[in-house]
C-alpha cells in the first residue's frame, strides 16, 4: 500500500501538485515473523524414520546432515563425492529459470565448500546406488552424472522435493515446518553439539556470519563454544540425529549411477 501511495504521491510532486511525499516519511512496524521453530533432535529422528523407505530417502539425510540447500543437493553429481578420501565437494545446484531447470554454480562463493562424508551419509548413497534401475531413458543430461535424476535421467523438480516432505510429515503427524526449516535444524543441532558460529557458517555455506548469528540466536540449547577444523562440527549434526554405528566399507556396484524417482 505504502509503495502504491509514494509512486503517486512522487508523481505529483513533479506536477507541483504536492511540495514533498509523505509517505516516504512513515516508518512502518516490522512484519511479525513468521519463522517457526526447528525440529528438536527426537522430532528430526521421527522425520528421518518415517522417510526411510521414501525415494529421496537420501536426500532428506543430506538435508538433515549438512543443511544443504535443495538445489545444492540436486546439482550433486557422483564425481563430487570422494569415497577414497572420504570428501563431498558442493559446488554447483540445479535451479528453474524460464520454466526450465538448469544446472548452475551455487548461491554464491561462501556455497563452494567441502564436506565430510559422514558414514551415514555413506549408507545412504549406497542404499540409493542399490535401488537404481537399469535402462533409463537417454539424455542430454547423462554426462552430468547426477546422483538424483527422474526415470527420464533430467533433474528432480526441485518443488518435488518439498512435496515428499510435507507428506510425510503428514502421514508421520509431526509438527509441520517448512522445508528450509530443516537447513534451521540443522543449525540448531549444530549448536547444540557446541559448535562456533564461525564454524556452522562454512557448514551451512552462508556468505555472512550475520545469519548464521541469527539463527543461533533465535535457537534453543547451550551457547556455542570454540571449534577448530577438527572440532564438533566436523561431523556435523550427525552425532545427535544418528546413533553410532561400525564403520563398514562401501559395497561394489556395476549399477548404472543414476536413481529413478517420483516426479510429482
Amino acid at each position: 500500500m505504502r509503495v502504491v501511495l509514494s509512486a503517486a504521491l512522487t508523481r505529483a510532486m513533479r506536477e507541483e501538485l504536492v511540495s514533498r511525499n509523505v509517505a516516504r516519511l512513515v516508518t512502518l512496524p516490522s512484519a511479525p515473523s513468521r519463522n517457526r521453530r526447528p525440529w528438536s533432535v527426537e522430532e528430526a529422528r521421527r522425520f528421518l524414520r518415517a522417510a526411510r523407505r521414501d525415494p529421496l530417502h537420501a536426500v532428506f539425510t543430506f538435508l538433515l546432515a549438512y543443511g544443504l540447500r535443495r538445489g545444492e543437493i540436486l546439482g550433486l553429481s557422483w564425481d563430487d563425492v570422494d569415497f577414497d578420501q572420504g570428501v563431498i565437494h558442493i559446488r554447483r545446484q540445479v535451479v528453474r529459470a524460464g520454466g526450465r531447470l538448469y544446472l548452475g554454480p551455487v548461491k554464491t562463493t561462501a556455497g563452494v565448500r567441502e564436506l565430510p562424508l559422514l558414514e551415514i551419509v555413506r549408507e545412504a548413497l549406497a542404499e540409493h546406488e542399490a535401488k537404481q534401475l537399469l535402462g533409463n531413458s537417454a539424455s542430454a543430461w547423462d554426462r552430468e552424472r547426477l546422483i538424483f535424476t527422474t526415470a527420464s535421467g533430467r533433474p528432480v523438480e526441485p518443488r518435488n522435493i518439498g512435496r515428499s516432505f510435507e507428506r510425510i510429515v503428514r502421514k508421520a503427524g509431526l509438527r509441520p515446518i517448512r522445508l528450509h526449516g530443516l537447513r534451521h535444524t540443522t543449525a540448531s543441532l549444530l549448536k547444540k553439539l557446541g559448535v562456533s558460529p564461525r564454524d556452522a557458517m562454512v557448514i551451512l555455506g552462508h556468505s555472512n556470519i550475520s545469519v548464521t548469528l541469527g539463527i543461533y540466536t533465535r535457537g534453543r540449547g547451550q551457547p556455542p563454544r570454540c571449534a577448530g577444523p577438527a572440532g564438533p562440527g566436523a561431523a556435523g549434526a550427525a552425532p545427535l540425529l544418528f546413533p553410532a554405528r561400525p564403520t563398514r566399507s562401501r559395497p561394489e556396484s556395476g549399477v548404472n549411477r543414476r536413481a529413478r524417482v517420483p516426479t510429482s
